[in-house]
């Protein structure tokens, strides 16, 4: 069976240090030269629609290798955040009776606070971020098993090796994850490079690499023969041109081609691809 990974305005985390806060400009005071005060706390907020040829969280597909259309709404203020998250789905053929595979849509709700320390060394400034993640799929048929669960996630992100350079971790932590199938602990490390724009197209390159953990007594299994891990990664350039982004990348995971367990319904699911995005974004 297959195991819905979803989205989690997952590697979001990993953008959240592109702009550092320089003091006074990168000068010193001379009377020619003040810092700017610095901005309080004001209300945000940003909608966002998107078309991909195909809906892959942590490595696998749940749309059936299929395009969908995907929208989001964002709200913050200060280090506060809240939003909404939906995506069309199809995870693949006729599901068994009351597992609720036969899910077409997902709406995630989430929250949290995006603290910053400027630690006043080498490593610069360093942004958190600590949040809760509700998944949830209306609709579904599931009388048997519960699709529906929440993860708690902790993050960091930082641009001390380079201004243009952010790397980061995230932590994700299910207490009775998708199908309720127990303790799931997920850890993503990524990495972005942000160019100069050129001719109004910003290019970035990035890339992440993430692993999952489970507890296969608890009905965990990844490919079938009672494997309780995998990893997964992809790498692409996204390419932003006024509030319009377009992203080509390429995913793939360690999961072997006889998989046919609770994370892939089909080895297509899980093997290599190649995705494009193209997303808008207000404001």
């Amino acid at each position: 069976m297959i195991e819905s990974r979803k989205l989690v305005p997952l590697c979001c985390a990993a953008l959240m240090a592109l702009s550092g806060a320089a003091l006074a400009d990168g000068y010193e005071y001379e009377g020619k030269a003040m810092a700017a005060p610095e901005e309080g706390r004001k209300f945000t907020y940003s909608f966002g629609l998107a078309g991909t040829s195909d809906y892959v969280f942590r490595g696998v597909s749940q749309t059936d290798n299929d395009p969908t259309i995907q929208g989001s709404i964002d709200i913050g203020y200060g280090m506060f955040y809240a939003g909404v998250w939906g995506s069309g789905l199809d995870f693949g053929g006729p599901p068994p009776p009351g597992f609720g595979l036969d899910a077409q849509a997902e709406f995630d709700w989430y929250a949290g606070i995006k603290p910053s320390w400027n630690t006043h060394t080498f490593l610069g400034k360093v942004d958190f971020d600590f949040g809760v993640i509700y998944y949830t799929y209306p609709g579904a048929d599931d009388d048997i098993t519960e699709l529906d669960y929440v993860e708690l996630k902790a993050g960091y992100s930082s641009s001390w090796l380079h201004p243009n350079l952010t790397t980061g971790t995230t932590v994700y932590w299910s207490p009775d994850y998708f199908l309720e199938t127990g303790d799931v602990w997920t850890i993503e490390t990524s990495a972005s490079f942000e160019f100069h724009e050129v001719r109004g197209i910003k290019p970035v390159i990035s890339g992440l690499f993430g692993s999952q953990y489970g507890d296969n007594g608890e009905g965990y299994n990844v490919d079938g023969f009672g494997e309780d891990t995998y990893y997964y990664w992809n790498a692409g350039l996204e390419l932003g041109v006024g509030g319009i982004t377009f992203d080509f990348r390429y995913w793939d995971t360690d999961i072997g081609t006889a998989a046919d367990g609770s994370v892939c319904a089909a080895t297509s699911f899980c093997d290599e691809r190649f995705v494009a995005t193209v997303s808008v974004s207000v404001p």
